[in-house]
């Protein structure tokens, strides 16, 4: 295996890491004996929906109590959730996506365009109209909302496949939904 140029290459103090297991013999053939688990992030609450975005090496998750979306920056490391003095110290918290009131984030998947497709639905509140919230919410790259699939219950996580990478599948609270779509998921 190879690593990039934007890649370092740290090596593990432990070899081979104890953190993975060995169950048969026949998973030997997918471990990388030089590399260990990393935490990329902390602070959140419960952490779904992990979807990678090739076209800009980063990758997208949900904080789904933070009602926030987070990106790893894979050239960096750095969570661009946050600004980074010089000192360390942060600052300027940003959201790429806000659920914006009483509507809550679940899993995400990325399409070919950079448009970030939500699993969403009502946080819960009193009078949050469930009805109107449940489904999957589509913003732009610019983290602004520019569609929304109404399903008769909450969307909890989704990915796009089939032959051609652009049926959409959704998975919710009780049932699985697909819907074909003008549009790739990310390769």
């Amino acid at each position: 295996m190879t690593h990039g140029p934007h890649i370092p290459f740290t090596p593990n103090a432990r070899y081979p890491n104890p953190a993975v297991k060995l169950l048969t013999p026949e998973f030997a053939q997918y471990r990388v004996y030089s590399s260990s688990v990393e935490q990329l992030a902390s602070g959140c609450r419960w952490s779904e929906g992990p979807v990678w975005f090739g076209d800009h090496r980063c990758l997208l998750w949900s904080d789904i109590p933070g009602n926030r979306i987070l990106r790893w920056d894979e050239a960096s490391g750095a969570v661009w959730a946050y600004d980074v003095a010089a000192d360390g110290a942060l600052s300027g918290k940003r959201l790429h996506i806000d659920a914006d009131g009483a509507g809550a984030l679940d899993g995400i998947a990325v399409d070919a365009n950079g448009n970030t497709w939500c699993g969403w639905g009502s946080d819960g509140r009193p009078g949050a109209p469930a009805a109107e919230l449940d489904g999957v919410r589509v913003f732009n790259p610019q983290g602004q909302a520019i569609g929304h699939i109404h399903l008769p219950e909450r969307c909890a996580n989704l990915c796009f496949g089939g032959m051609h990478r652009n049926r959409l599948f959704m998975a919710a609270s009780h049932s699985l939904y697909a819907l074909y779509v003008n549009v790739q998921g990310a390769a």
